[in-house]
């Protein structure tokens, strides 16, 4: 089901690449990326229950193979969990919807709460593992970063820890603005509501205006919040070219406050501590969000690697760049169709 993100198919068109789909990766690879029926069932291991893992454990089990799916957690999706409660990405539910159905009709037998060890994967004899196993948020050395006032992106998108009316985020990538996004946001997501969307976005439903154009009507959630990052230049710039514009566009409109060229000293009961082209400041936040980047769980893949088991990483714990989900749903349908 298409999420409207835009990344694989519009995106790739505006950068002269060959057009595809985010999940959907053999759109416009259909004869180069081929699933076909294996000639040689196996037993395989998926380990974690995220877009990669679930690419390539349906993947795989559609093939013939019998197929475990390992997940730590008690349900699949992974970081999909805290992308869909973003304001506009309500779509994303969506994915995690297809792959449950997935793995009902492809009999991939699921282990729930079940964290995976060596012992676990070396027991059950299987021909192939598949580590898919994810990130975990970046830690940085910061003086204070255990102040109470301190939150992971993890903490505030899916464990709903409580947040004052004035943060400071740092890291200002495409997580940072997603936080951003989801802080600055009061009520009912407007794009689930078409009038509140159109009022928004200054569109007149009723054409009484030239050019169906009317004064945008926008709700703040009257949180305070600074979007921090380390590097010089606009913020989002990495942001896909055919929505990054609108996120910038968003936070703009609701007041956030985008500062470059930050560095971080400290945080204490005044706030964050930073200095920004040669001067110093204090940011009299009530909470600091990280959003610092990710770093890959990959341990499981080391050990098993060590001990001679056939075994491939795939997704977030093979390179934790960003959330990646095109990446990692093509990686995991590549293992998935060859092994």
């Amino acid at each position: 089901t298409c999420i409207a993100c835009n990344q694989a198919c519009l995106d790739h068109t505006f950068q002269m690449k060959i057009c595809s789909c985010l999940v959907n990766p053999q759109a416009c690879h259909e004869t180069e990326l081929v699933v076909s029926p294996t000639a040689t069932k196996k037993k395989v291991a998926v380990i974690g229950g995220g877009m990669a893992g679930l690419s390539a454990a349906t993947t795989a089990a559609k093939r013939g193979h019998t197929v475990h799916l390992f997940e730590a957690s008690g349900e699949i999706g992974g970081q999909f969990n805290m992308a869909k409660v973003i304001p506009g990405k309500e779509e994303f539910h969506e994915t995690i919807r297809y792959f449950n159905k997935q793995l009902e009709l492809t009999g991939v037998q699921t282990h729930f709460n079940t964290r995976a060890d060596k012992d676990l994967i070396l027991g059950g004899e299987f021909d192939e593992v598949v580590i898919a196993t994810g990130v975990k948020p970046r830690e940085i050395n910061l003086d204070g970063i255990e102040h109470p006032k301190v939150l992971s992106y993890v903490d505030v998108l899916q464990h709903n820890k409580s947040v004052g009316d004035s943060v400071a985020i740092i890291g200002a990538g495409g997580i940072g603005f997603d936080v951003a996004e989801f802080l600055s946001h009061q009520g009912k997501s407007a794009a689930l509501d078409v009038a509140q969307f159109m009022d928004e976005w200054g569109v007149d439903m009723e054409y009484k205006n030239g050019g169906a154009l009317k004064p945008a009507e926008f709700h703040s959630s009257g949180r305070e919040i600074y979007l921090c990052k380390r590097s010089s230049g606009k913020h989002g710039a990495g942001l896909g070219k055919t929505t990054g514009w609108i996120h910038r566009s968003n936070l703009k409109r609701k007041e956030i406050k985008m500062l470059a060229n930050v560095t971080y000293n400290k945080i204490d009961d005044s706030g964050l501590h930073i200095s920004q082209n040669g001067e110093d400041k204090i940011l009299p936040v009530d909470n600091v969000v990280i959003c610092a980047g990710q770093v890959s769980i990959r341990n499981l893949f080391d050990e098993l690697q060590s001990a001679g088991v056939a075994v491939h990483i795939i997704g977030g714990a093979d390179e934790a760049k960003e959330l990646d989900a095109k990446r990692a749903i093509e990686q995991g349908i590549k293992v998935g169709a060859k092994i």
